[in-house]
């Protein structure tokens, strides 16, 4: 079963920053795979590289890496911590690390699917979950017990099939769309990655100008604070 959560509006003022604390110890034991590039390790990086190849910013190389960063900064600020992967071999899988949430005694493991979709329509279709689905089980040692959640993050938004694909699996899974720019503007999960730990989260949007459409941007609440990316100890 799909949940949903209503997006509340909120304006600037009024909700408190929730802020975890993150520690060396929630992450113990969890090996990360090499990173598939030394020359660049996060978005200032990776534009001065291309920029120095003279690689082409048109190019499906450069589209792809640029939207990866893009959306590891954007869920960090939903308080996660994650390293870029990616290579031969991973699944699909882009992005791995931890999520730090008050509604959960330790972090969730996260895996992270980006996909920067061109043209018109949504997300894809079904086969975009089963792909996630398949993400879980060649995920490296450390993602593959309990308390792991999959995300699809997308540039274009989930499709009813989508949505219906999502609610059925027995995986716990979300949806993400992520901008180009790096606004979050839909935040959706299933029922198994609520019992995971995401029950009790809310999904608002949060306007930064006077109700301007083209301002606002989903955060996630609990209790209503506003979780935001974590204090390093």
């Amino acid at each position: 079963m799909l949940l949903t959560n209503p997006c509340r509006q909120i304006g600037r003022i009024g909700v408190q920053s929730l802020r975890r604390s993150s520690s060396s110890a929630a992450t113990d034991g969890l090996i990360y795979p090499e990173s598939i590039s030394s020359q660049h390790h996060d978005l200032p990086s990776f534009v001065e590289y291309a920029s120095r190849i003279q690689m082409d910013p048109k190019s499906t190389v450069y589209v792809g890496t640029h939207y990866e960063y893009t959306a590891r900064s954007s869920l960090e600020r939903l308080g996660m911590s994650l390293k870029r992967i990616g290579g031969r071999s991973d699944y699909g899988i882009d992005l791995l690390g931890t999520w730090s949430l008050p509604s959960v005694p330790r972090p969730l493991k996260v895996l992270v699917q980006c996909k920067a979709l061109g043209g018109k329509g949504g997300s894809g279709g079904p086969s975009q979950i089963r792909e996630l689905e398949g993400a879980f089980v060649g995920a490296p040692q450390g993602w593959r017990d309990p308390g792991v959640l999959g995300l699809l993050v997308s540039t274009k938004s989930a499709t009813k099939a989508v949505r219906e694909a999502l609610g059925r699996s027995r995986w716990p899974m979300g949806c993400v769309l992520c901008r180009a720019d790096g606004k979050i503007m839909q935040f959706l999960w299933n029922r198994r990655a609520a019992q995971e730990g995401l029950e009790g989260i809310s999904v608002e949007l949060k306007y930064s100008g006077r109700g301007d459409l083209s301002e606002r941007e989903v955060i996630l609440t609990w209790r209503g604070e506003v979780i935001s990316e974590p204090i390093s100890l």
